[in-house]
């Protein structure tokens, strides 16, 4: 065990440095051998792909308070993005100043393990504080829209994201195997895999679109293609990285493949309101935060909430 990390998640990690290393040895064979080529989004999205690598490992081993700051650091940039993105109100300034402030109240109180106080806190409390801030303002213009725009960015990038963070401070007993960190890892593997896997097979055998005019690029083949990779990922990893039994990572699996898809789709849907192709320039070759999370806003909540009713909610421990 090395820094408080279980040996499943260490070697998860490994497995990772090892597709990592696999895919730039691959590239560099592919410029050697197509020198004419343009490779360039392929390579920067690989050395992207490098630095989450080793930040995100970083980030869940050294502690679990540097864990929820990393965490709590995504959830900003990815807020940040959105608020860059859509159109604000000047007098709802101080309004956007407390939804900031929503990031660190939340991942304090995952860090106090108040799972009650957590999952009420934005869609209650904020849901309700923040409208009322913005009537305080006196202006009426536009109200309804910056509500809307208000609430679903603090639904999607804080409360959506800091479900991985709670998967950190999970009972570490119930899962003596890999830990939190290997429950983050089977989420943030299976969610970007998905992503790789309906990419991949939607551009091999895709013919028919889902959302044309949303994502032309999304096929039924990708998506369907894209759902079995990770309910196989998901039947191999899940007993290995979590408390599930083979059939429970079936679950967990179809809840990603699916969640995945539907978080892409709906940030691809307000990229194209809003007429921009990135939501930043964050990670050369992915875009911005937001670009890289879209899919794991909709696959956090999901697995977190499925797992938690499984293995960890008083009623599967028998205490109700």
């Amino acid at each position: 065990m090395i820094l408080g990390v279980e040996s499943a998640a260490l070697i998860a990690l490994a497995g990772v440095a090892g597709i990592l290393v696999t895919a730039t040895v691959l590239i560099a064979l592919l410029r050697r051998r197509l020198p004419e080529a343009t490779h360039t989004e392929l390579v920067q999205r690989v050395r992207s792909w490098w630095v989450m690598a080793a930040v995100f490992t970083v980030a869940i081993v050294v502690n679990e308070v540097v864990s929820l700051v990393f965490f709590a650091l995504v959830s900003f940039l990815a807020l940040k993005e959105y608020f860059s993105l859509i159109p604000t109100r000047r007098v709802d300034r101080s309004v956007i100043f407390l939804a900031y402030l929503t990031i660190p109240a939340q991942y304090a109180i995952i860090g106090l393990e108040w799972y009650g106080i957590f999952i009420i806190f934005i869609p209650v409390y904020v849901f309700l504080l923040l409208p009322f801030r913005m009537v305080l303002g006196g202006e009426t213009n536009h109200f309804l829209r910056a509500v809307g725009t208000t609430q679903w960015g603090l639904m999607a990038m804080v409360f959506g994201i800091s479900h991985v963070a709670y998967l950190l401070v999970l009972p570490g007993e119930l899962n003596p195997g890999a830990g939190g960190p290997g429950l983050v890892l089977f989420l943030v593997f299976l969610t970007q895999f998905n992503d790789v896997g309906q990419y991949v097979w939607g551009k091999t055998l895709g013919r028919h679109k889902v959302v044309p005019q949303v994502s032309p690029g999304k096929t039924v083949e990708g998506l369907i293609g894209g759902v079995v990779t990770t309910l196989v990922l998901a039947w191999v990893l899940g007993p290995w990285l979590t408390p599930m039994s083979h059939l429970e990572s079936l679950g967990a699996g179809l809840l990603i493949g699916i969640g995945g898809f539907a978080g892409d789709v709906t940030i691809s849907a307000l990229k194209r309101d809003l007429g921009v192709k990135d939501t930043g320039s964050l990670l050369p070759g992915h875009g911005g935060m937001l670009d890289r999370v879209d899919s794991l806003i909709y696959t956090a909540p999901l697995f977190f909430h499925y797992l938690y009713f499984l293995h960890y909610s008083p009623t599967a421990l028998g205490l109700l």
